[in-house]
């Protein structure tokens, strides 16, 4: 009885008992482990006996005794007591209960333990009492208020008495019940309160916080089936009921100063609650949306407009990188939401796109190395893929392709070929079919010149200028309106040398020569020494009028030169007003007049000694855009037709609004149709009944929406299809019936030298 051990004063749960005795769980577990062949092949238990037999105090039991009877004593008299009660406790426990386990409890296996009767009694009679459990719950809550407030509680306490009630089984119904209640009435006054004292990121992160002290508290001494619903209450009151407020309140301030940290806690704290991630999604993609209309929509940002769609793109994929964990469901929505916003300006976007590749490719474009290139033009690509006006992407790239092949402006034969490489990946071989026509004619023409200059040397005068020609395929490169200029004798002495050499070797060609982008390289003497001037066509005829005379009116050029009025505004422009005064302007001023004069400026001066005059070239006039629209709408309109054409000879029949939305998923441009024209359109292929909705709409022209032109126009503004609404290319005869492409001759493709190349003038001016 004396050499037993004293039992720790906590509670244990109350579980089954054989023979009246609980086994710890601690030695069943060991029992299992101690099996021979056990799992995990662990090693038999073996029970050996002390080396030294434990010893007792001297007089031990004589003591003990003498302790029990003078405290039998004391409470008999009611006296006090001079010894500790937890040593008399212990001292029961061991000296009397324990022994009477071992030995009667166990021989009267119906009888329950000493420990789990001490447990049944004390819940029974002691924790049962409504007054006793209410004054215990209200002290544990009290205390747990006070630490939620920051003050320093007694966790050791807070920890036993909860263990307690957990152990007599009450810690459900008693206690838990109650403190959840009384946790979902705080925060959701707390919630309320904060949301309209504090700014987002410092409500966050006092959501965070509380999160932590809650899950702390559910350590150290709450139960832990508590943590589920207690973590869910925080939750639902501090987090779940102010979604919305807290998306509007804070989620654009800290997407547009770029918060990175915040935005990463809002998204890990919206996903622990139920609807909060769809919800960010949501006001994710409205921001998106919002702020990618300013950029687009506002004309006066048009020359920034692709640079800041990249900036905000990078932005994006940054946020969604770093904050979001690269959520699929987000990356998914940024795209959806790009592909709305860009293109609630139709064409204008893919305009502008065109000519941001252009800027990037051309010759002197010093800001960027080949990577940071590279990586710029898959940027761009991405901004490509969500515009839906590709057509008109293709033309005005094509059309500044060309002016930097034929005016020696690309910046290298790499990029643009990477580049080219990256449309056909995107959109096909179709879509880059002629832009690989004109780097194969670029590739073909220099071949042309090698045999040409050859030629030259047998010639009996070979002539004091360089000519390079480029042999065009018209089909490939873009249109260029003939410009009849009165060239000088040595031109076109030139043009009939080379006419004559290429027609020997391409008998039943056509040639139409193209001067607008022709280039040349003037040598000229002035007080200061010889300068070089890379010039283009319409300058140099200019210039070398001034070798006849050192004045000239404006008329006098005009007449002279036969260049159309506002081109000859533009390059004597480029020549009198602008860096490189070539020659002098009488009256001075920025713009040309009819009346103006010209003066050689014998006083010429410039640090360098090639000079480049010719950026005119490359700068884009209004009526170049406008033909290139033009050119985009006349090719929309028999994507348009035929495919309205393929349509109903598959369907027979198709409401209105059916027959649109098929064809903008086939074309992916807008277009709107009306009654009269389709119905016309229909009856000449005869394709089946017509239903009466397709009339609704009255009487107008087929038109894709193009920037410029309106998308229903009347008949009266259309013309040759307002007088008969069926495509011209549908009126001519079946065997003549042909889309857009090359021209066609009795030898095959006509080659086109669209540009005079270097020229070099010898001589002065």
């Amino acid at each position: 009885m004396a050499d037993e051990t004293p039992r720790k004063g906590s509670f244990s749960a109350l579980v089954g008992h054989t023979n009246g005795l609980t086994k710890p769980a601690s030695l069943a577990a060991a029992a299992v482990t101690a099996k021979p062949g056990g799992a995990g092949g662990s090693k038999k238990l073996v029970i050996k006996n002390f080396r030294d037999r434990p010893k007792l105090p001297d007089n031990y039991t004589q003591d003990t005794w003498q302790k029990l009877h003078e405290a039998v004593r004391a409470i008999q008299s009611s006296t006090s007591i001079r010894y500790n009660l937890e040593e008399l406790y212990q001292i029961m426990i061991r000296s009397i209960f324990l022994f009477l386990d071992r030995t009667y409890v166990l021989q009267n296996s119906t009888l329950p333990s000493i420990w789990d009767m001490g447990l049944e009694l004390f819940r029974n009679h002691i924790i049962s009492d409504k007054m006793v459990q209410t004054k215990t719950i209200d002290g544990i809550l009290l205390l747990i208020e006070r630490e939620r407030s920051g003050e320093a509680v007694d966790r050791s306490l807070l920890r036993s008495l909860l263990g307690m009630l957990s152990d007599l089984q009450v810690y459900k119904d008693s206690f838990e019940l109650k403190f959840l209640e009384e946790t979902n009435c705080l925060y959701a006054a707390e919630g309320q309160r904060l949301m309209q004292e504090r700014e987002v990121p410092e409500y966050l992160d006092h959501v965070s916080k509380r999160l932590e002290e809650e899950a702390d508290r559910v350590i150290t001494y709450l139960d832990h089936s508590t943590q589920k619903p207690l973590i869910a209450c925080v939750e639902k009151q501090l987090l779940g009921e102010h979604l919305t407020a807290i998306l509007q309140k804070g989620l654009d301030h800290l997407l547009d100063e770029n918060r990175v940290p915040d935005l990463t806690q809002m998204y890990q704290l919206f996903s622990r609650v139920r609807g909060g991630q769809q919800a960010l999604l949501q006001h994710w993609s409205d921001y998106i949306k919002t702020f990618g209309t300013t950029i687009v929509i506002n004309p006066e940002k048009d020359k920034d407009m692709v640079q800041d769609l990249l900036d905000f793109k990078d932005r994006v994929d940054h946020v969604i990188d770093v904050c979001f964990q690269r959520s699929e469901k987000f990356v998914n929505l940024m795209k959806e939401s790009f592909e709305t916003f860009i293109n609630k300006r139709p064409n204008k976007p893919a305009e502008l796109i065109a000519k941001h590749v252009d800027s990037k490719l051309r010759a002197g474009n010093k800001e960027a190395t080949d990577e940071e290139l590279e990586r710029m033009l898959d940027k761009v690509m991405i901004l490509f893929r969500f515009i839906h006006g590709k057509d008109v992407f293709e033309a005005f790239y094509k059309k500044d392709l060309a002016k930097r092949l034929l005016v020696g402006k690309s910046a290298s034969v790499d990029a643009e070929k990477s580049m080219l490489s990256k449309l056909k990946h995107e959109c096909g071989a179709a879509f880059t079919s002629k832009l690989e026509g004109m780097f194969k004619d670029m590739e073909l023409s220099k071949d042309i010149m090698v045999h040409f200059k050859q030629y030259m040397q047998n010639q009996s005068d070979p002539g004091s200028i360089d000519l390079t020609v480029n042999i065009l395929t018209m089909g490939y490169w873009p249109t260029y309106t003939p410009m009849e200029v009165h060239l000088t004798p040595e031109m076109i002495k030139l043009q009939e040398v080379f006419k004559t050499f290429y027609l020997g070797k391409h008998s039943g060609r056509k040639l139409q020569w193209q001067t607008t982008l022709g280039h040349a390289v003037l040598k000229a003497e002035f007080k200061e020494g010889k300068k070089e001037f890379q010039v283009s066509l319409f300058q140099t005829l200019v210039l070398l009028m001034f070798n006849e005379g050192d004045g000239f009116s404006f008329e006098d050029i005009r007449m002279a030169t036969g260049i159309e009025d506002s081109e000859l505004r533009r390059t004597l422009q480029s020549l009198a007003c602008g860096k490189a005064r070539v020659l002098l302007k009488s009256p001075k001023g920025k713009e040309v007049e009819d009346g103006d004069k010209f003066l050689f400026n014998a006083e010429f001066k410039h640090k360098l000694f090639r000079i480049k005059i010719n950026q005119i070239q490359m700068k884009e006039t209004v009526e170049e855009q406008v033909s290139t629209t033009e050119r985009v709408f006349q090719d929309r309109q028999y994507q348009i037709d035929a495919a309205i054409v393929r349509i109903m000879k598959m369907r027979k029949t198709l409401g209105h609004n059916l027959l649109v939305s098929e064809l903008y998923n086939q074309l992916k441009f807008p277009v709107k149709v009306s009654g009269h024209w389709l119905v016309e359109l229909l009856r000449l292929h005869t394709l089946g009944t017509v239903r009466p909705s397709l009339t609704a709409s009255g009487v107008g022209c087929l038109s894709p929406d193009v920037a410029g032109h309106s998308p229903q126009r009347p008949p009266s503004e259309c013309g040759e299809r307002a007088a008969s609404p069926v495509p011209r290319w549908l009126q001519r005869p079946p065997s003549s019936r042909r889309g857009p492409g090359p021209r066609l001759s009795a030898s095959g493709v006509s080659p086109v030298p669209a540009s005079w190349g270097s020229q070099r003038a010898s001589g002065s001016l």
